[in-house]
């Protein structure tokens, strides 16, 4: 269990706030005299009473992403370039990067998706995947095709409409 020292004026200094962050925040505590309740500290369960800043979160969702990437980039060092396409091999590592990305700004509520998870992700396509291409990619028809597929149900459309009505206008009840 890591302790945390109180700074003089009842709060945690940044770096020691960072490292409650990284440690879990059940671990910190800050005693209950310098919050200003009368309840004896030692009595009290350890609570975390952190005042967090947007910019403590997105300090510490930063370097939290870096320590995902380069975990991310740990797993991929076992991959072969051959194996670099195959989703099998891949799945597992590019899966715990997203859960890491998306876990931390969920923990710190970050929103997610960011432009910094959405960095990484770029980062580990432009590094480790740009050579691939999906083998069995779907393309668009040729346009001789397409277009007669699109024409159709539009031209159809009218038909069954003036049909429609044609045959409601019929006198007979439908029974």
């Amino acid at each position: 269990m890591a302790l945390c020292a109180q700074t003089g004026s009842g709060r945690l200094s940044r770096g020691l706030l960072l490292l409650c962050a990284l440690l879990g925040t059940g671990l910190c505590h800050v005693g209950a005299e310098a919050e200003g309740f009368g309840q004896d500290a030692r009595t009290s369960p350890p609570v975390a009473v952190f005042n967090w800043t947007a910019q403590l979160v997105e300090e510490t969702y930063t370097n939290m992403t870096q320590k995902c990437w380069e975990f991310f980039v740990s797993l991929m060092r076992n991959v072969t370039v051959s194996e670099l396409c195959e989703w099998k091999v891949i799945s597992r590592p590019y899966s715990l990067l997203q859960a890491c990305l998306e876990g931390w700004a969920d923990h710190l509520h970050y929103g997610y998706p960011n432009a910094l998870a959405e960095q990484y992700i770029f980062r580990s396509h432009r590094r480790y995947f740009h050579n691939c291409t999906l083998q069995h990619q779907v393309f668009d028809p040729p346009q001789d095709v397409l277009l007669p597929m699109i024409i159709a149900p539009i031209c159809l459309i009218p038909f069954l409409v003036t049909l429609v009505i044609w045959r409601s206008k019929d006198g007979k009840a439908q029974a």
